[in-house]
């Protein structure tokens, strides 16, 4: 028993009656947002995982090139 295409649809313009049209951009905006930011964190964590670790010694020989330059 699925939702077929007028089920939808209904439960779209119930949805639009309820919260208004200017409510539901900024509920699409902030999440479009906060996918892109998903999205940024695990692609960050990726790289991160994917560089080889040093240890502290090679850490902290990369913040000292990163103050210098």
């Amino acid at each position: 028993m699925g939702l077929s295409v007028p089920h939808l649809l209904v439960v779209l313009a119930i949805v639009v009656l309820v919260f208004g049209t200017k409510r539901l951009k900024t509920v699409g905006a902030d999440l479009g947002d906060a996918i892109k930011g998903f999205r940024r964190a695990v692609k960050d964590a990726e790289t991160d995982q994917a560089q080889p670790s040093g240890g502290l010694l090679s850490t902290a020989q990369t913040e000292e090139r990163e103050s210098v330059g």
